[in-house]
């Protein structure tokens, strides 16, 4: 990546700047001067003559940067800290006095091994329905805080109007989004004609040798002393000289070795045609070229690859692919290599990952057998055989071997002896690669030709010293010089006023990437600066080449009878279309090409379309260059697919006629033909990205990005560009090594101008743009940045950058068009019967109470605490209650009579003590126990109304606490019933600084009240009277209580006790919080209804003892037991690997009929499917895991139950439900969603399916929002603010049309019925519901409704470190919190993968991603995220993130 002109090389500078540089940079390598004084002194240099020095593309970005303004970006926000905890004291405790509070900050202490997170979402008094007004004010959060400034900052960014966007890719033709590609009809097209194919001048017949071999032969027979190869040090100095004689006895001996030394079990290890890998470091010119010959006299083919120096080299696992798939099975190697190579304990070189078994053997000469004098090797003239392999490794990254036959060998060096005019024993200086490319052509094979001395430079020299190739061209008045512009470019920087350098003795300087289009730039500033030591400008030849067509066009100096050079200046916008305009005017997007020279002799050259059919292109178009010569290579080995693509490729006329009866080469070099038949390259197939219509070039995108600032933000060879596709389309990524003195604010800048450069210059967005630290990208093996590898790192998240820009907005312009509401069918539609638009009523009913059990009973026990009475009476000794600890043990018990006299206590304390009147609310604040219990049922005697709150966290007071006093006042009680513990905590000095204790109401303690009867136990005059309040927080942080009454108290008892089957003889195991909803219901109510047994498990002792909940449903035999999704989880988690253990313990769970999760949300299918696969072994029945339903409005809706068929799953199309359709497709299909029903509708439960605007009833398998009529529905809100309308709303709504008498209340759930064909216990068709998520929770994004369920379960998926995830929206844009579970610094590897995967999957794009510790999302006791609370937290600052990034 190196090769780029450098923006300040291209004039000469005045002689004295020279000097002054030249003594500054020797300052800097002795080390007298820091860098930071050397960047200072030589920009002050530099600036005296800047006008001088700026090349053409560096001021055109200077220009294109002018042109924008300054926009302000959002600089990303990152953690200075190392994982500290802004502790809680540090955050301003909620005010108390203005209207609700927000009540937690998201912060967590972490005391068990399990993350204790925030149990309780801030509470908001906002009204389902009417969210607007929150969003505005931000939810109580003060809008000018950072976060939202810089949420501001980034709309701003976003607003500003965007070029007329690439035309969609989608249309949504309703059910299927389709790709609908409309190019500019504006775009330039090409209007030549039609290319002929060129021909190259004829190969020179003449007397050249029948093989390369019979060369060396005739050499080092007849010149055995003449010099072959020079290896130098990394000093400089000249070590080995290596003549044509020893390299034809050296490697005489060397096939000697291979073919008669090596045996396995007295076979010979290789015979002729087997291939052999070549691992010799880039300093050991001498032993490489021996062992090369060595093989080739041997009949072996050769494989010339790196060293690996690690198990882990940057596509080190590709090599390993490579030679498995050549067959390799013996590796040649020097003794000080073969040291150097990791080795395994037995002192055996190491298996390299991927790699296949490989003997080594050191050819030092020690190690060879001298051959017996009547020996000699089988020499053949050149064949079709394979000669040799040379690695290439494409755009993928995928290594392929490409196979040179002997007969394209010979041709391929006479051919290039021809080109450049090589005569007898001339001397090459050679800096490239020797193993591969022009390097091994010229410097190992060709040379041999024409006995040609070959001076080889290491790449370590020039590191040290980059004039050193220059140097020894003047030592050794070397006729030819190989090198890259890079080289060119370095020994710029470093010509330290080197006065007796002379370069006159040169003829031809080969730069061997001269068809990079910025080479040019190198070679005219080299041109300056040494024309005056020598150098003629007819000397420099730039040439093309590639693997598959080897040497493709190379320039002719004029005694070879070239041409002139020349050079065209084109319009990067022309390009891009593929299309060349001269461009004279537009001096800000043009790029600069040389010629690359004349086609080699022998060869026909033609240029054809890039994509399709292989159609000759017009003589002004850009398309992929094709060689049809003999000396090409010949196929990809072993690959016969990609080789007929790529060897044998037929190019065809417009009228489809071939050019040729002979196959052409795709070169993979991008240009066209120019005048004098010379050959113009504008960039390679491997760097092309296709973005829209249009084709960039990433060496393009790289020179435009270092002439921002060049060198002084980023290293200038150590920038990766490449395309990723993300949503059908390409997407730029700039990946670029920062230096160490790069201030934050420094390189954020560089970033944006660079972002502004590329659009401006190149007018295409960059989608990523990453700096990592210096030393960290992967390398290629002599410099540069090994790109595909880089790509790999970049899509697996193993890049770990320390500064990441996102620009999804600005680049994604094909999303589908917004979803525009089509107006619904109105009431008028047809509805016949229970059929509505031709189906069939989405209504569904459990069974019919009245069937089931008589009404006496039911009469009877219409009042709880009538029944507890009955129940002391007539079965004092049953028990009810059994309560667990942590250890197993019983702590308490209730039976029948005890539980009655603990109640009738705590009634006679609450009108004696409290001084109470019926009618009064009291607040419940216990632990999870029987005291709960008996307060509750305290309450029911003396008349009074019970509301449970779950008692505040000791350890984090400053979150829970306010949620507890606010329930305190929003229920109005007059009396908190607690015990002695608790009443101390909400008395304590920390509590003050949360509460002031004054403000509490009486505080009564239920330790130690005396043992007393109540006069009468109070009687409600009726059924409809309230009994109890059941408040909870819901997941979008409002606090909602519901009234229940006693009949709908005692109906949701009978519904359960049917569903369920309990009877006073059963066992129940209950492992659920006992706060609200339906674990309230089961914890308090339920037992004493049917007379079960309640086993009872509190959910925190878990946190001691994992499988306290499991050992209790197997100790006790229980046939039913409930928990929560956060108890399963921690179960599936803890416990997954212990299955084994807990066997031995005599943990059996075959006894559970069924294990139901208590969840108000959508079924979690992957949970419970994993939590039955892995308690599989301890005997849980696969079909006995199911889930239940219920809401505020009704705690039980659905229960799977014993009986009935069990629960079925659907998959449906994601991609419909944004839709708010319902499309069933098969398992496994794309955007597929599995749905499990939740559970069985409870006796007595109705459930419909209304739309959720025009409020008319829906057919089956129609989504629409979850309606509910019920006997023991809630009877409404107690006091949401007062919001009467609200209360009207979702407890006595009607159908628009239809059955417009019954009265529903709304669950605030989107779901749908669909009738299966199982039968149900009453023998009708089973009518199956299936809850799709809540209302509430839905994000309107683009027209289209998404549950942010979906969105988290992809982001979850995209990377191994995020523990977990939550969305939001703010002001439209999608926030989306991680926790990252891994280091710090791998923290932005999540950005590019979360904004990937959620436009990939949910074509949406992500605002800002925020990077949080573990334990930061607050979720709540039922183990819902509470993702309103966090967003609040999110904007209020207050979540303490590692880093927050804003995607522009």
């Amino acid at each position: 990546m190196a090769e780029r002109g450098c923006p300040l090389e291209a004039v000469p500078l005045p002689a004295e700047v020279r000097e002054s540089l030249a003594e500054l940079e020797l300052e800097l390598s002795e080390g007298d001067i820091t860098q930071k004084g050397y960047e200072k002194k030589r920009a002050k240099l530099l600036a005296r003559c800047v006008p001088l020095i700026q090349d053409v593309h560096t001021e055109a970005v200077q220009a294109a940067l002018a042109k924008y303004k300054e926009r302000k970006m959002p600089m990303p926000s990152k953690r200075r800290s190392v994982l500290t905890h802004a502790s809680v004291e540090a955050y301003t405790p909620p005010d108390l006095h203005s209207a609700p509070p927000d009540v937690t900050t998201g912060l967590v202490q972490h005391q068990h091994a399990y993350c204790e997170r925030p149990q309780l979402a801030s509470v908001r008094g906002v009204p389902r329905g009417c969210r607007g007004s929150v969003l505005e004010t931000a939810g109580g959060v003060p809008v000018n805080s950072r976060v939202s400034s810089k949420i501001q900052q980034l709309l701003n960014t976003l607003k500003r109007p965007k070029r007329p966007p690439l035309k969609e890719f989608f249309v949504d033709d309703f059910e299927e989004l389709l790709e609908v590609q409309q190019p500019d009809p504006n775009q330039p097209k090409p209007e030549g004609s039609q290319m002929a194919v060129l021909r190259g001048e004829p190969l020179a017949e003449g007397s050249w040798p029948p093989s390369l071999l019979a060369a060396l032969q005739q050499w080092g027979t007849t010149q055995p002393k003449a010099p072959c190869l020079t290896a130098l040090d990394t000093a400089g100095k000249a070590v080995y000289t290596l003549t044509y004689g020893k390299l034809w006895s050296r490697s005489l001996k060397l096939a000697y070795t291979l073919l008669n030394k090596l045996t396995n079990k007295n076979e010979p290890l290789l015979k002729p045609g087997d291939r052999v890998a070549l691992v010799f470091p880039n300093s050991d010119p001498v032993m490489f070229m021996v062992a090369f010959y060595g093989c080739l006299l041997a009949e072996l083919v050769p494989v010339p690859i790196e060293v690996p120096l690690t198990r882990k080299d940057a596509g080190s696992q590709q090599v390993g692919f490579l030679l498995g798939s050549c067959g390799v099975s013996l590796a040649l190697t020097t003794d000080a290599c073969q040291k150097g190579l990791p080795k395994a304990q037995t002192g055996e070189v190491v298996t390299f990952k991927g790699w296949p078994p490989l003997t080594w053997l050191v050819i030092d000469g020690k190690h060879l057998t001298k051959p017996p004098k009547d020996w000699h090797p089988a020499m053949q003239d050149a064949g079709p055989g394979t000669a040799y392999i040379e690695y290439k490794t494409s755009k993928e990254g995928s290594t392929v071997g490409v196979a040179v036959s002997h007969a394209s060998l010979l041709a391929q060096c006479q051919a290039l002896t021809q080109a450049c005019g090589y005569s007898e024993a001339e001397t090459l200086t050679n800096v490239l690669d020797f193993k591969r490319d022009a390097g091994l052509w010229h410097g190992v094979l060709t040379s041999i030709l024409k006995r040609i001395h070959v001076v080889s430079i290491p790449y370590a020299l020039m590191k040290a010293n980059p004039l050193s190739w220059i140097q020894k061209v003047c030592v050794y008045k070397a006729q030819a010089a190989l090198v890259k512009s890079r080289d060119m470019h370095w020994s710029l920087l470093a010509q330290r006023g080197q006065r007796d350098v002379s370069l006159s003795s040169l003829r031809l300087l080969i730069v061997a990437d001269g068809a990079n289009p910025w080479s040019i730039s190198s070679c005219d500033a080299f041109l300056n600066v040494f024309q005056a030591r020598g150098l003629r400008p007819e000397v420099i030849c730039p040439c093309a080449s590639s693997p598959e067509a080897l040497t493709v066009a190379i320039r002719r100096p004029p005694d070879l009878g070239g041409p002139p050079p020349r050079r065209a200046v084109l319009s990067m916008s022309g390009l891009s279309h593929g299309v060349i305009r001269v461009d004279a005017e537009e001096k800000l997007s043009v790029l600069t090409v040389q010629d690359v020279g004349q086609v080699m002799p022998g060869a026909n050259v033609c240029v054809v379309k890039v994509e399709g059919t292989p159609h000759l292109c017009k003589t002004d178009e850009v398309g992929e260059i094709c060689v049809d010569s003999s000396a090409t290579a010949t196929a990809y080995y072993g690959l016969l697919g990609i080789t007929k693509n790529v060897f044998e490729t037929v190019p065809v006329t417009a009228g489809g006629a071939p050019v040729s009866d002979r196959p052409f080469t795709r070169t993979g070099l991008l240009g066209f033909i120019g005048p004098d038949d010379l050959v113009f390259v504008v960039g390679k197939l491997d760097g092309l990205m296709v973005v829209g219509f249009r084709r960039h070039n990433a060496d393009d995108v790289v020179a435009t990005a270092l002439a921002v600032e060049p060198m002084k933000f980023v290293y200038r060879g150590r920038i990766a560009v490449f395309s990723v596709t993300v949503l059908h389309d390409d997407r730029i990524v700039l990946v670029a090594e920062q230096r160490p003195d790069a201030s934050e604010e420094d390189s954020f800048q560089w970033m944006s101008r660079v972002l502004q450069a590329i659009d401006s210059i190149h007018q295409v967005g960059v989608y990523c743009l990453a700096l990592v630290p210096a030393n960290t990208l992967p390398k290629a093996p002599l410099g540069g940045i090994h790109v595909s590898e880089t790509k790999q790192r970049f899509l697996e998240g193993m890049l770990h950058p320390c500064n990441v820009l996102m620009c999804p907005h600005t680049c994604v312009t094909n999303l589908p068009k917004p979803r525009q509401k089509q107006p619904e069918v109105g009431p008028a539609s047809m509805i016949v019967g229970n059929l509505v638009a031709g189906k069939r009523i989405a209504q569904a009913s459990g069974r019919e109470l009245s069937h089931l059990e008589d009404s006496e009973q039911a009469r009877k026990f219409l009042f709880l605490p009538d029944v507890l009475q009955w129940r002391a009476h007539t079965t004092p000794e049953h028990p009810l209650f059994l309560l667990l600890n942590a250890k197993g043990t019983v702590t308490s018990t209730a039976t029948c009579v005890q539980l009655h006299k603990k109640a009738e206590r705590v009634a006679a304390a609450l009108m004696e003590k409290a001084r109470l009147s019926a009618g009064a609310h009291v607040a419940l604040v216990y632990p999870p126990g029987v005291d709960l219990i008996a307060a509750f049922y305290g309450c029911l005697y003396c008349g009074c109304v019970p509301v449970t709150v779950r008692p505040p966290h000791p350890q984090n007071l400053a979150t829970t606490l306010p949620t507890v006093k606010m329930i305190v006042e929003v229920s109005k009680s007059a009396c908190v019933l607690t015990t002695q513990a608790i009443m101390r905590l909400l008395r304590s000095k920390e509590a003050a600084a949360t509460v002031d204790a004054r403000t509490w109401p009486a505080i009564l303690d239920t330790d130690d009240i005396p043992k007393k009867k109540v006069a009468s136990i109070f009687r409600p005059p009726s059924p409809d009277v309230l009994a109890y309040l059941d408040f909870s927080v819901s997941t979008t942080g409002i606090l909602a209580g519901v009234k229940m009454s006693h009949a709908a108290t005692s109906a949701l008892c009978r519904s359960i006790k049917l569903q369920c089957e309990l009877y006073p003889s059963r066992q129940i195991a209950i492992c659920l919080d006992p706060y609200c909803g339906l674990g309230f219901a089961l914890w308090c109510l339920c037992s004493v209804y049917s007379g079960h047994q309640s086993v009872l498990v509190p959910p925190p002792e878990l946190e001691t003892n994992v499988s306290l909940w499991l050992w209790a449903v197997s100790q006790y035999k229980a046939r039913v037991t409930f928990c929560s999704y956060s108890v399963m989880e921690m179960c599936a988690r803890g416990l997954g690997a212990q299955t084994a253990a807990l066997r031995m313990k005599g943990v059996n769970l075959s006894c559970v009929r069924t294990c139901m999760v208590v969840a108000e949300e959508r079924p979690r299918i992957a949970l419970t499917q994993s939590f039955s696969k892995l308690f599989r072994d301890l005997g849980l029945p696969a079909r006995s895991v199911s889930t239940t339903f219920g809401c505020r409005v009704n705690v039980a809706i659905c229960l799977q139950g014993t009986a009935g068929p069990d629960p079925t799953t659907v998959y449906v199309d994601m991609r419909a439900l944004r839709h708010d359709r319902v499309r069933l497709v098969e398992r496994g299909s794309p955007h597929s969603l599995p749905l499990t029903e939740s559970g069985k509708i409870l006796p007595g439960v109705k459930v419909i399916i209304a739309h959720t605007e025009t409020r008319g009833p829906l057919g089956d398998s129609h989504l629409g929002e979850i309606w509910v009529s019920s006997p023991h529905n809630a009877t409404g809100y107690y006091t949401v603010y007062g919001e009467e309308g609200l209360h009207a709303d979702h407890f006595s709504a009607r159908l628009s049309f239809g059955d417009t008498q019954t009265v529903w209340a709304r669950t605030g759930f989107l779901g749908f019925l669909r009738r299966t064909e199982l039968t149900d216990a009453s023998g009708e068709r089973h009518d199956a519901l299936y809850v799709v998520g809540s209302l509430d929770e839905t994000l309107e994004l683009r027209g289209m409704r998404y549950h942010p369920i979906d969105i988290e379960t992809s982001v979850i998926r995209a990377h191994r470190s995020i523990a977990e995830c939550a969305v939001f929206t703010w002001t439209n844009l999608l926030v989306v919190v991680v926790e990252l579970d891994g280091l710090e610094q791998d923290a932005l590897d999540l950005v590019a993968l979360v904004t990937n995967v959620v436009l990939e999957e949910h074509h949406l794009v992500v605002g800002v991603v925020v990077i949080v510790d573990p334990g930061v999302i607050p979720i709540n006791s039922r183990g819902e995220k509470q993702r309103m609370h966090l967003r609040d937290g999110f904007l209020a600052d207050q979540l303490d993130p590692i880093y927050v990034a804003y995607n522009m």
